[in-house]
């Protein structure tokens, strides 16, 4: 559960972040939950490159932070899926992002610190207000 934690959990949101900066892929959702993460997104470089990078970051980051070295952080496997069409699509990031409701941590999905769902309903207030 060192997910949970909120340096780590600081961490890993900035990573996938940086990810989309330095332009290894599109992220269109995230959840970060106490024990794995979800992750939507549109890769732009291999997807072994495109983990190793993720994974491994963050895996010295956490470790640091826990205060431990040289021990496995992540699973070794990773479950991921092609996504076939802009239906499954939106199906994937509403589980992704209604995950920490049905997990019981929030009421609404937007008030999960740790999603791509936190703070929608402000951006989307500002845009109607526009």
């Amino acid at each position: 559960m060192y997910l949970a934690r909120e340096a780590i959990a600081e961490v890993v949101v900035a990573s996938l972040r940086r990810g989309v900066a330095v332009g290894h892929y599109d992220l269109a959702g995230y959840c970060v939950l106490g024990n794995h993460v979800h992750v939507l997104l549109m890769p732009k470089i291999s997807t072994s490159r495109l983990l190793q990078s993720l994974k491994g970051g963050t895996a010295r980051q956490a470790n640091l932070i826990l205060g431990r070295t040289g021990e496995t952080f992540w699973q070794a496997e990773s479950y991921d899926h092609w996504v076939r069409d802009e239906t499954e699509w939106h199906r994937i990031l509403a589980y992704i992002e209604e995950n920490p409701v049905k997990a019981g941590l929030v009421q609404r999905a937007e008030d999960y610190r740790w999603s791509s769902a936190s703070g929608k309903s402000a951006e989307t207030s500002l845009g109607a207000a526009d």
